[in-house]
């Protein structure tokens, strides 16, 4: 991930994913939380932030907590941009941005009776 201050989004997103940023030159590190885990390496803005975001991170919580959650990271500095929340019967998300404005998602999953959570949708369903 690309930033005009790598420390500060490190930081924003070290608190969100809870890691630890290590710094290494301008660069800076955030190692997987625990071992389900991924981590991170935030490095300075190479050129302009491109106008259209190829690619964002999607963050799947427990069904039912995805509102708290999202308030977890607005209180952090993240920004509310848009819910989907009845437009597929397998997923729930809300798309924030981080503190430069990267896109990402809290996306929750309802279980299915046996307690398992549906599966994603086929690449062909997806937004």
């Amino acid at each position: 991930m690309q930033a005009q201050d790598p420390t500060a989004l490190a930081a924003f997103w070290a608190l969100a994913l809870g890691t630890t940023p290590s710094p290494i030159g301008t660069s800076v590190y955030l190692p997987a939380a625990g071992p389900d885990g991924f981590a991170l390496f935030v490095q300075p803005l190479t050129g302009p932030r491109p106008d259209h975001q190829m690619t964002h991170l999607d963050l799947t919580v427990p069904w039912g907590t995805r509102q708290a959650e999202v308030g977890r990271l607005l209180d952090l500095g993240a920004t509310h941009r848009w819910d989907v929340l009845d437009e597929y019967p397998h997923v729930r998300w809300t798309t924030l941005a981080d503190p430069e404005g990267n896109l990402f998602c809290v996306a929750e999953h309802p279980p299915n009776g046996d307690g398992t959570v549906l599966p994603p949708p086929a690449p062909s369903d997806q937004r």
